[in-house]
């Protein structure tokens, strides 16, 4: 299995660990060409708004769109923001893969990140986004603080946290994905 990574800015290396001990491969994906040969797509944490420039730099937004049909998506964290139907704080230009609606830097600055236990797997919120709306069609899988962290749509899912941090291979959210 061919695993890609939008690989365009943000937290790409250390997935490759966790894709691997799957028995996976890590493709990083900047051009069109590169969707070609994927059987996935993680779009990894890092900053919404400079993700979104760099997407049009290499004009691979269409391709995004049209894998998304065809290939499971994980969004994380600023991944997640891209895959919502509609961004806040502030309003931002988004995929809308994933019936959701979301709000960036939800648990505050870089100074308010934290680690928590998720599925007894430690991750870091890192100026993560908060779900305002999940829609009907999604499936919350786990929350903190009641408020929803892990969800999935059909092939897709996002975590607003990142796993992929944590040393100890391969994060079940990985195995979730890959579904292994």
């Amino acid at each position: 299995m061919r695993v890609g990574i939008l690989a365009v800015q943000g937290c790409v290396e250390p997935h490759r660990k966790h894709v691997e001990a799957l028995g996976a491969e890590l493709v990083e994906v900047r051009r069109s060409e590169e969707f070609k040969s994927i059987d996935a797509l993680i779009l990894p944490g890092g900053e919404s708004t400079t993700m979104l420039k760099l997407i049009e730099h290499f004009g691979i937004w269409e391709d995004l769109l049209k894998s998304s049909k065809k290939i499971p998506f994980w969004g994380i964290c600023a991944g997640s923001i891209l895959m919502a139907k509609k961004v806040a704080n502030p309003t931002q230009k988004s995929l809308g893969i994933l019936d959701i609606d979301i709000q960036r830097n939800g648990y505050g600055r870089q100074l308010d990140s934290l680690e928590v236990a998720i599925q007894n797997y430690k991750v870091a919120f890192i100026r993560a986004p908060i779900l305002t709306r999940v829609g009907k069609s999604c499936e919350v899988l786990a929350d903190f603080e009641k408020k929803p962290v892990w969800v999935k749509q059909g092939r897709h899912m996002l975590t607003t946290f990142h796993s992929e941090l944590n040393p100890q291979v391969p994060s079940p959210f990985h195995r979730a994905f890959l579904g292994t």
